[in-house]
C-alpha cells in the first residue's frame, strides 16, 4: 500500500530523521529516553498525521475511533496440524497479538483504529511496527524496549484448526510498558478503548494498562474487554480469573468464549442463559458470548438472543475471537445507538460472525483478518 512521499512532523515536537540509520546501529545513534523510543521516529513508521494515502485509500488518523492496549507479538504457527510442536517440519511467522489482532481488524474493514503497546528494539518490533503502518493503523503510541525482546508465541493447531500455546516472554517488551509512556492524548481521542487481560499479569505493564483504562473512560470512551484468556501465561487459575474480573465493571462491552464462562463462573454451564446473568454488572451495555462455528450469543439489559455462524472449513482459528470482536467495534463505532436496536444489532453480530469465519480459513491471525469486501461477499452466503 503506497505511503505519503513526505510525511509530516510528529506530534510533541518529534521529527523524523532525514534519513534512517542503519537498522543494526539504530539503538546506538539515537538518544533514547528511559529504555524506551516511539514509532514514529523510524522513517518508514510514517507519522500519523495522514488521513489519505497518495493512491486515495484510507490512511491512519491521529483521532481514531478505536484503540487498542496491549501486545503485539510473532505467532509462530505450523505449517501443517495435528502434529506437537516438536514433531512440525516448518513454522510459519505471523504477526498477531490480540488487541494487535483487533486494531488491524478494524483499519481492514475500513474503520479507524490505533494500537498503544511496546514490542522489543528488534527486527520483529520493526516489523510489526511497519505492518501496522501498511495495515492503516495509527501507531504513534507504539513504542521499542531496548532491553527486552519481542514477544514470541509457539502454536500448536490441532487437526480441527484449534490451538495451544507456548510464550517466549521473560519478560518481553510489552510487559514493560510504564505508566509514564502512555499517550494520553491519543487515548483520550478515542470513541472506544479495547483491551484484554495480558497486560494485567504483571508490572510495570499492570498499572499502565488500568491507568489507560481510566483515562479513556474519564474522557468519555466506550470501554470494549475481551479478557482472552492464555492460562499458561498466569502463576495459577486462581490468579488469571481474579485478574480478569479485577476490572470487569469498569466495561461497558464484554466478549468472551464458551470456555471462559465456564472458566469465570468455576466450571458451571456456559449455556445457561441464568449462569451468564451472574456475569452481568449494572454499567455494562452489552455481554457477548461467542460459540465458534455456531456464532453467538448476546445479552443486554432489553433484550438477549443467539446469532447463528458461517459454517466453513477451519485451519486455523488463531485470531477468530478478534475478527468478530473487530468487525463488531467497527460498526459500533460510527453509531452507538445499535446497542439500543436488537434488529440493527443482529446484523452487526451477523457481520461480526463472518470476519471471524473467514479467519478460520487461512493461517496466522494478522494475515488471515478480512477486507470489508470479502465480508460482504460472504454475507450472501450466509445462512442463519
Amino acid at each position: 500500500m503506497a505511503l505519503p512521499a513526505a510525511p509530516p512532523p510528529c506530534a510533541a515536537g518529534r521529527l523524523l530523521p532525514a534519513s534512517p540509520p542503519s537498522r543494526f546501529s539504530r539503538s546506538r545513534s539515537r538518544p533514547l529516553s528511559g529504555a524506551a523510543f516511539l514509532a514514529p521516529l523510524r522513517t518508514s513508521a510514517v507519522c500519523t498525521k495522514a488521513v489519505s494515502n497518495s493512491d486515495g485509500t484510507p490512511g491512519t488518523s491521529s483521532s481514531p475511533h478505536v484503540v487498542c492496549f496491549g501486545e503485539l507479538l510473532i505467532d509462530f504457527v505450523p505449517t501443517i496440524n495435528g502434529v506437537s510442536l516438536a514433531e512440525a517440519p516448518a513454522f510459519k511467522k505471523a504477526p498477531g497479538g490480540a488487541p494487535a489482532n483487533v486494531a488491524v481488524g478494524i483499519a481492514r474493514l475500513g474503520g479507524s483504529s490505533a494500537f498503544i503497546g511496546k514490542v522489543g528494539d528488534d527486527e520483529f518490533g520493526y516489523m510489526l511496527a511497519d505492518i501496522l503502518k501498511e495495515n492503516n493503523v495509527n501507531n504513534q503510541g507504539l513504542l521499542f524496549d531496548a532491553h527486552a525482546r519481542t514477544a514470541l508465541a509457539f502454536v500448536t493447531l490441532r487437526s480441527d484448526g484449534e490451538r495451544e500455546f507456548m510464550f517466549y516472554r521473560n519478560p518481553s517488551a510489552d510487559m514493560l510498558l510504564e505508566e509514564k509512556e502512555l499517550d494520553l492524548d491519543l487515548i483520550k481521542k478515542a470513541k472506544i478503548f479495547h483491551h484484554g487481560s495480558i497486560s494485567l499479569i504483571t508490572e510495570p505493564c499492570k498499572t499502565a494498562h488500568i491507568a489507560a483504562s481510566k483515562a479513556a473512560k474519564d474522557a468519555g470512551a466506550l470501554i470494549s474487554y475481551d479478557p482472552n484468556l492464555r492460562l499458561p501465561l498466569w502463576s495459577s487459575a486462581e490468579d488469571a480469573r481474579d485478574g480478569i474480573l479485577s476490572i470487569w465493571e469498569t466495561a461497558d462491552l464484554i466478549k468472551i468464549s464458551e470456555e471462559e464462562v465456564s472458566f469465570l463462573t468455576n466450571g458451571e454451564d456456559p449455556y445457561d442463559d441464568s449462569v451468564i446473568k451472574k456475569l452481568m454488572h449494572p454499567n455494562l451495555k452489552l455481554l457477548l458470548v461467542t460459540e465458534g462455528p455456531e456464532g453467538c450469543r448476546y445479552y443486554s439489559k432489553e433484550f438477549s438472543g443467539r446469532v447463528g455462524g458461517l459454517k466453513v472449513g477451519a485451519v486455523d482459528t488463531t485470531g477468530a475471537g478478534d475478527a468478530f470482536v473487530a468487525g463488531m467495534l467497527s460498526q459500533l463505532a460510527v453509531d452507538f445507538s445499535l446497542l439500543q436496536d436488537e434488529g440493527r444489532l443482529r446484523e452487526a453480530l451477523k457481520f461480526a460472525n463472518v470476519c471471524g469465519a473467514l479467519t478460520v480459513t487461512e493461517r496466522g491471525a494478522i494475515p488471515a483478518l478480512p477486507t470489508r469486501q470479502q465480508v460482504v461477499d460472504a454475507l450472501t452466503k450466509f445462512v442463519t
